[in-house]
């Protein structure tokens, strides 16, 4: 999809969703959080979403200064993160289609900071594929 914007689209226009705020922006996207990742030691504590301002549906089909600006933003997030909420680690990551878990089709960077404390700590990304749940049938 290349629309430039979709009027109910929560990343198109984060005003849609009350509960979010953008706290960084320039001028090809935006990091957004929602007002409970702001609460400590919560699941998602201090997590966000890089979004471009345009609409497009997945990573694939950003341009290269959307790209550019993105890891831009990326490393403003990062020292946010670090000096707000102190992380021990990160998984920073794009869904991608249905089956890649993507509900929200506008692309949207994850970046999650990972905590010592966690159930799941030390486990990263590649932990529920290699999961015998995971299977293909």
């Amino acid at each position: 999809m290349f629309n430039d914007y979709v009027n109910d689209c929560v990343l198109c226009n984060p005003t849609l969703e009350p509960n979010q705020q953008v706290v960084f922006s320039n001028v090809y996207c935006m990091f957004l959080q929602l007002e409970q990742s702001k609460v400590k030691r919560i699941q998602l504590e201090g997590a966000g979403l890089i979004v471009p301002r345009k609409h497009r549906e997945t990573v694939f089909d950003l341009t290269r200064e959307e790209w550019e600006a993105t890891y831009d933003l990326l490393k403003q997030v990062k020292t946010y993160i670090d000096e707000k909420y102190q992380p021990q680690g990160y998984n920073v990551g794009w869904n991608c289609g249905e089956v890649g878990g993507q509900h929200l089709f506008h692309a949207h960077l994850h970046v999650l900071p990972r905590y010592k404390g966690e159930p799941l700590a030390g486990r990263g990304i590649r932990y529920m594929f290699k999961s015998e749940q995971n299977k293909q049938k």
